[in-house]
């Protein structure tokens, strides 16, 4: 599953955001709305990682939803 299927659907996958990333508040979810980059913001923040470690974490969220569809 590539970002843009996620974002277009965010309303739908955000809860499995919130599963995978449960420092990520409901308002957090809301704000980032599907923007890949302002959810890997907010990974660094909640979480203190690094923009690269975000990002890999984002690519095995996409393909861990590839995989359950």
């Amino acid at each position: 599953m590539n970002w843009e299927q996620i974002e277009g659907q965010w309303k739908q996958f955000a809860g499995a955001a919130r599963e995978r990333w449960g420092k990520l508040t409901d308002d957090d979810l809301k704000q980032i709305d599907g923007h890949r980059e302002q959810l890997a913001g907010k990974i660094q923040e909640r979480y203190g990682t690094a923009k690269e470690t975000a990002e890999r974490e984002i690519d095995q969220f996409c393909s861990d939803l590839k995989a359950t569809l």
